[in-house]
């Protein structure tokens, strides 16, 4: 009996005092530590997580994004006013790259956004997509995988597209040039897109952004130059805006917007540069990356439209460059440095598609087969762009098909759709602007899709159907002269 009293007693010592549970250091840590962590707990901030090997600094990120947007676009823009007229070209240019700057910025913010919610230090514009619905309405929940899959593959297969446009402009500016030094020996655009092949296969084997920064730097220098010559030859000898017209038919208008949307459109590249910035926070804001690279952007891309429209006319061609003068000096300088700044810009627009297929096939691979499978997959990239590009070398009609199928969608249709659903359970602002303002984008991108889409396919097939029936009539030609005729 008194054995079981002092176990007692040892039992209720042990679990005796208030005083001795607050002065268990263990248990009062955990209760403490734990309290804290509930009431006072930090909102995670995708920033400070981010370990980039590799950073860009703010000049660097804004050199990518200028030289993603500042592409050979530009010089499409007075064929782009020749289809919206003069004053509508200036006013559609100036409404067309507002979109374009806002459905930018819709997307990194709404990255930043769903990088809190998913706890991810960065996302690219596929992952983006797919979180957007994954931490969206419940209903819309199950589509996260599905749309981000999608986003994915059209990314991939709209910059692959855009790579063929850059190839048909390099071979067409070396052309005009080479044409006028081998008069006897001129080849044709099929055969400069093959001769390409090499130095861009060797170009494409760079795989680090940072390392691309020199080649975009030199890229915007040759562009400057090139710029300067052919505001040179413009704003030589003038003519009088009113001998072209102000607004053109609205028949037309879907190829100007498909146009302008290729030539200001690297949404593909905007998520890799913000991604990789050493100061990411410096990207949007004002004055940010972003709205300082898109106003220079839109104010080149309006000026050489403009002017290049009125100084050309009708006779405008895909290229302002291959309007220039074939048999003077300067202006070949300027078409051989617009060819290398594009050359020099191909490795950068291949990353964006890189990355996705990377993404998708490395963990497949053995580690020890990483590199030679890199090789491969970006020479079958190349190889295939300048075949592609040989099958069909219009340059005009193949810059407004691009962007009416891929760019309109991928760059103006999915951010809206995109900020529609992360903000749904948010809420849409007064009134619901932004769902509104959303489905105002979502028409404009539906008109150059399929408007841009038709008008495109039709000019190319009445154009190749056309160039046919010369042909045949060449050959009929030749065939009376030596006085035989082939049924």
């Amino acid at each position: 009996m008194g054995k079981e009293e002092k176990r007692s007693t040892i039992i209720l010592d042990n679990f005796h005092s208030t005083a001795d549970l607050a002065g268990n250091p263990g248990f009062q840590s955990t209760l403490s530590l734990g309290s804290k962590e509930v009431i006072n707990e930090k909102e995670y901030n995708p920033f400070e997580h981010r370990n980039v090997a590799h950073p860009n600094s703010t000049i660097g990120s804004l050199v990518h994004l200028l030289k993603s947007s500042l592409g050979s676009g530009i010089l499409a823009m007075p064929n782009a006013f020749k289809n919206a007229g003069l004053a509508a070209g200036a006013l559609g240019t100036i409404i067309v790259g507002f979109i374009c700057t806002h459905c930018v910025y819709v997307l990194v913010r709404t990255s930043q956004e769903v990088c809190v919610d998913a706890k991810k230090p960065s996302m690219g514009f596929a992952e983006t997509c797919g979180a957007a619905f994954q931490y969206g309405p419940k209903k819309l929940r199950p589509w996260a995988g599905f749309v981000k899959t999608v986003v994915d593959y059209a990314l991939t297969v709209t910059y692959l597209a855009a790579l063929c446009v850059y190839i048909v402009f390099i071979a067409e500016n070396f052309k005009e040039v080479l044409d006028e030094y081998m008069p006897d020996y001129k080849l044709s655009v099929e055969t400069y897109c093959a001769l390409t092949l090499v130095p861009l296969v060797l170009i494409c084997q760079i795989r680090n952004l940072k390392w691309l920064v020199p080649f975009s730097a030199v890229a915007n220098v040759l562009l400057v130059i090139c710029f300067a010559i052919t505001m040179y030859y413009i704003f030589s000898d003038l003519p009088n805006p009113k001998e072209r017209i102000m607004v053109a038919r609205v028949t037309q208008w879907p190829l100007f917007i498909s146009t302008v949307i290729f030539a200001m459109e690297g949404i593909g590249v905007v998520m890799p540069v913000e991604n990789e910035m050493a100061k990411p926070q410096q990207f949007l804001g004002c004055p940010g990356v972003l709205n300082v690279a898109m106003t220079i952007v839109i104010s080149l891309y309006g000026i050489v439209g403009f002017f290049g429209y009125i100084k050309y006319g009708d006779e405008v061609r895909g290229s302002i460059t291959l309007n220039l003068p074939q048999d003077e000096v300067l202006a070949q300088s300027a078409k051989i440095l617009m060819a290398l700044a594009i050359l020099f810009t191909y490795s950068l627009q291949l990353y964006v598609p890189m990355e996705m297929i990377w993404r998708v096939i490395h963990n497949k691979i053995s580690v020890r087969y990483h590199n030679i499978t890199q090789i491969f997959i970006r020479t079958a990239a190349v190889v295939g762009s300048v075949a592609l590009a040989a099958a069909f070398p219009n340059l005009e009609l193949f810059i407004s098909l691009c962007g009416a199928i891929f760019l309109s969608t991928l760059g103006l249709l999915t951010p809206a759709i995109v900020d529609t659903v992360h903000n749904w359970d948010r809420g849409l602002g007064r009134f619901n602007w932004m769902l509104w303002k959303n489905i105002f984008i979502g028409m404009i991108s539906l008109v150059a899709l399929f408007a841009g889409s038709y008008k495109s396919i039709s000019d190319m097939v009445a154009k190749y159907g056309q160039s046919e029936h010369l042909e045949m009539n060449m050959n009929l030609n030749v065939t009376s002269v030596n006085g035989t005729w082939v049924s």
